[in-house]
């Protein structure tokens, strides 16, 4: 068994279980961005997390063994994301990153917004134009230091 395989377990219980990423977070008193990237393999838990996430998705011994161990992480299965949901993150970040880049090194400076010391929020937002996916990152800014 791999982590690999550990996440298709995960999901598959999710399905069977009916259970949405928040309730699975819910459990572990996580939020439901932080939760799902754990239990889709991009973060680590800690054994009482595990125990839990074990517990709620019947989970074998060596399953909740792997959720403890830090994982390879920014796994894609493609170098450009073929998904269309991902593909447009992709097309964001190709056509605003410049942007994005240019305006935070003018507010804060030569450096980088952390993906570490973060967190990260999404709502649904109501349009009557059509519903509105809101998404915020918040990441800690970390300056390049001179030695």
């Amino acid at each position: 068994m791999n982590r690999h395989d550990v996440t298709e377990m995960i999901v598959n219980a999710k399905i069977t279980k009916e259970l949405k990423w928040s309730e699975i977070a819910s459990k572990i008193g996580l939020s439901k961005e932080w939760t799902t990237a754990a239990l889709l393999g991009q973060m680590t838990l800690t054994k009482v997390q595990a125990d839990i996430i074990g517990d709620t998705l019947d989970l074998p011994a060596e399953a909740v063994a792997l959720l403890q161990v830090v994982p390879y992480k920014g796994t894609l299965p493609t170098a450009v994301p073929t998904d269309p949901l991902l593909y447009r993150f992709y097309e964001l970040l190709s056509v605003y990153g410049t942007s994005i880049k240019s305006l935070i090194h003018e507010e804060f400076g030569d450096g980088i917004m952390s993906a570490i010391d973060f967190s990260m929020d999404i709502q649904r937002e109501a349009n009557p134009n059509g519903d509105r996916v809101k998404i915020v990152l918040n990441g800690k800014f970390l300056p390049y230091k001179t030695y």
